[in-house]
């Protein structure tokens, strides 16, 4: 999530039909701007965006899914990640890329500059093309940004930071990476800096080359998938932080979460791991204030919790209260389990697969929704 010029914030949305109405197409990505507050929330597709419904693409083609996302002096940039072609073990996320928009999301370019935004092939990839490919452990593959403040103008040094794992397996995906760059550089893939460890006294140590890079933080391991619910699937997008800054207490905060496995190494077996972390900077060090080894919002020992956001523009004028959001997952393993998809035989429009489909996945994943929370900070 971020929060643009316009006093909107922007969402992505991955992997449904997000809020259609009827629930018509069923996205690989798209995005989305959130009018009001919390309890009176209207919600809008940004037409212009490059939005890509199943129905439209490929299911050999590289999936890019929607994820690091910056509203910045009347700009939007997303970096957006794609996987790995495996077939023997969980697809591994292996590559970003980098699209921009300089007029509030009505076109969209490539990080050359050109458009229209177009989806490489396997065979396009390269890190020509792309802000990051084939790192080493598929580090910077998944991007989050932190957000500061409406059209990030609570920023006074004139970088932008994002954070990403340092690979797609545990003992690496727990490992938490960052760099940054100047605003007015951010498509020049050549301006990164990559956090290098520590100078000294809380000095941050920046290193131009990927191979110097250090974690700023490490999550606790256990909570990364091996194995898949379903043939052919995902490293789930384990420990991706939210992280805002919270200016009214001159406060960086950070929400991460990690996936509750079953001992076959298949996710959402039960419930994820749920911490919270704040910092005087943005590069740490990090001090965890709240931890939920299960994570089960609401008490629901059956839930199953996921991506967690807290949402830029919702933090109170005091800095003491602020909305945090997540998709539920409640069921998935139950729906893994379900081959018929659509409920219906014979052929079907790609409309009335959508619809078909979104009805079977509200009725066995009700929580795949956008839930929200107010979390009341504690500073005596």
């Amino acid at each position: 999530m971020s929060w643009g010029a316009d006093d909107r914030q922007l969402v992505v949305v991955n992997d449904g039909p997000g809020w259609l109405n009827p629930p018509t197409k069923s996205f690989k990505r798209s995005l989305w701007s959130i009018g009001g507050g919390p309890t009176d929330a209207t919600v809008t597709q940004l037409d212009g965006y490059p939005h890509v419904d199943e129905a439209g693409e490929p299911e050999d083609a590289p999936h890019y899914h929607g994820h690091g996302l910056l509203a910045v002096g009347g700009r939007i940039y997303q970096f957006l990640s794609a996987l790995d072609q495996a077939a023997e073990r969980p697809r591994r996320w292996t590559a970003a890329k980098l699209i921009q928009s300089d007029d509030g999301g009505r076109s969209w370019r490539n990080q050359d500059g050109t458009s229209p935004v177009r989806w490489e092939g396997w065979r396009e990839q390269s890190r020509k093309r792309l802000a990051f490919f084939n790192e080493p452990n598929g580090c910077f593959s998944l991007l989050s940004i932190l957000q500061m403040g409406q059209d990030y103008r609570a920023n006074r040094d004139g970088y932008i930071y994002v954070y990403g794992p340092n690979g797609n397996i545990d003992g690496l995906m727990n490992e938490l990476m960052m760099f940054r760059v100047p605003i007015d550089r951010i498509p020049n893939r050549d301006a990164y800096e990559f956090f290098g460890g520590w100078a000294g006294h809380g000095v941050a140590r920046w290193v131009a080359d990927i191979g110097g890079r250090k974690p700023v933080h490490v999550f606790p391991r256990g909570w990364v998938n091996r194995s898949n619910l379903f043939p052919g699937d995902i490293v789930v997008e384990t420990w991706l932080p939210s992280v805002v800054y919270n200016e009214p207490l001159d406060l960086y905060m950070m929400v991460s979460a990690g996936t509750g496995c079953a001992p076959d190494g298949t996710e959402f077996a039960k419930p994820g791991y749920l911490g919270f972390w704040v910092s005087a900077t943005p590069w740490g060090p990090w001090r965890q204030v709240h931890e939920e080894a299960a994570w089960t919002p609401g008490g629901d020992p059956a839930a199953r919790a996921y991506s967690p956001q807290i949402a830029p523009k919702w933090i109170a004028p005091d800095g003491k209260s602020f909305w945090l959001v997540w998709a539920d997952l409640k069921g998935i393993r139950e729906f893994s389990g379900n081959t018929d998809r659509t409920g219906t035989a014979g052929p079907v429009t790609p409309e009335e697969t959508a619809i078909a489909e979104s009805a079977l996945m509200r009725r066995a994943m009700p929580g795949y929704s956008f839930n929200a929370q107010r979390v009341d900070l504690d500073i005596g």
